[in-house]
């Protein structure tokens, strides 16, 4: 496929953990582009959950060690050795003396022979902070625990609990070319969602895990983690006094200002795809965030729509989740311009579900042309395109090649429009 010309272009791009892992991988082989990644930390399922409840005031290290793997290709050896570090994870029943063993076996160059030096030096720099921190107080759950993740929380007890320096860090040692940043300040919240019916999805991975029908109508950052036994008092209330309680309970966060200086000089954002409720909404719920998204000299800001529904989504179709993205960034009516472009799968033969469900007009794929306006506040003003933009080698997945080559397309000819 032809390089997508971008020219010297700065790009932000939302994303979790891997729902944009393919665009941004393809970003950066694209000469010239300044790539940075924002996300948040909101993430609680599996080994990142067990951390978050070792050190509950961390937040959760899992989407940002995942994207550290952007860059890595299996056929070097280095770079094979830098994603066996960060995917390692530890035997089910994992013991502390299995963790010391692999932090010995680092340390001496019986592990992964093939990590640089410096990130050498520098993972069993952080695992040994994390250990001594152990031997200080035990009782983090070790089972199954990602390597990666347990480097990250070492870092963060490094650099004296500063997850953004943490970040950082990490991004330095294992060498990444993007700009990865939180969102926030770094300050600890918790997710919680509440659905049409009242019922309350207590933290991150009952968001993201297999669910009924009922939508999700609201999303809420906490200062502490949902008990049961307060998610039982909340849910016997009547729905506004729910919802009141909940707003109540807020955590307070501020805007991460080097999210806000990359979102204010890049040239293109990009609202990717990925898991809505977790990954890309709360993001949105930053204070700041808005403004900076309104006063961005960016000539396009894309929203990617998912090929594929996540759980999260039920009931939920691209217009309701572009609708969405505009409330959270106190746009409703899209009058600053938050959204410019909606771009859509069309498949390669016609228009894709996600098309078809979303706009009048399907369009030609890898056409430009407008489709149509949705027609109702959720796309006012917003450019609906379609192109096939599917992965052929994972069906429901995005092309990152297809997709930069689109996003490339509405670059180049806004850039026009406007010239004219």
């Amino acid at each position: 496929m032809t390089t997508p010309h971008l020219g010297r272009a700065s790009v932000v791009l939302f994303s979790g953990g891997r729902g944009g892992a393919g665009i941004a991988r393809s970003l950066l082989r694209v000469p010239d582009v300044d790539l940075s990644v924002v996300i948040n930390g909101y993430d609680n399922g599996q080994s990142t959950g067990a951390l978050r409840r070792y050190l509950p005031e961390m937040l959760g290290p899992s989407d940002f060690r995942k994207n550290l793997l952007l860059h890595l290709h299996g056929d070097d050896p280095r770079h094979a050795a830098l994603k066996g570090v960060l995917d390692h994870r530890l035997p089910v029943r994992a013991t502390r003396r299995d963790l010391d063993d692999l932090v010995d076996g680092l340390a001496h160059g019986k592990v992964y022979g093939m990590l640089p030096p410096r990130a050498r030096a520098a993972v069993v720099r952080d695992l040994s902070v994390l250990t001594g921190a152990l031997d200080a107080r035990p009782g983090l759950e070790l089972g199954d625990c990602a390597l990666g993740n347990l480097v990250f929380a070492g870092a963060y007890l490094r650099l004296g609990r500063d997850f953004n320096a943490a970040v950082r860090s990490c991004a330095e040692v294992f060498e990444s070319p993007v700009r990865l940043v939180n969102v926030t300040g770094g300050e600890n919240a918790f997710l919680v969602a509440l659905k049409k019916d009242g019922r309350i999805l207590a933290d991150e991975a009952d968001i993201v895990a297999p669910q009924d029908a009922v939508a999700i109508s609201d999303l809420f950052l906490l200062d502490r983690p949902l008990t049961p036994q307060r998610r039982a008092v909340l849910e016997a209330l009547p729905d506004e006094h729910r919802r009141r309680a909940l707003a109540r309970g807020g955590a307070e966060i501020s805007f991460n200002p080097e999210a806000r200086d990359a979102i204010m000089h890049a040239d293109l954002i990009v609202y990717g795809p990925g898991t809505p409720h977790s990954s890309l909404l709360p993001s949105y719920l930053t204070p700041g965030v808005a403004d900076a998204i309104a006063a961005a000299r960016a000539v396009a800001k894309v929203f990617v729509v998912n090929i594929k529904d996540d759980h999260d989504v039920q009931g939920l179709d691209a217009r309701a989740l572009v609708g969405r993205t505009l409330h959270y960034l106190g746009d409703p009516r899209n009058e600053r311009r938050t959204v410019t472009h909606v771009l859509c799968h069309g498949g390669p033969a016609g228009a894709g579900p996600a098309a078809t469900a979303d706009s009048e007009d399907p369009g030609v794929p890898g056409d430009l042309e407008n489709p149509g306006d949705p027609g109702d506040g959720s796309g006012t003003g917003a450019r609906w395109v379609t192109a096939d933009l599917e992965d052929p080698r994972r069906p429901g997945a995005h092309s990152g090649d297809r997709t930069v080559a689109a996003l490339a397309r509405i670059v180049g000819e806004t850039s026009l429009l406007g010239a004219g």
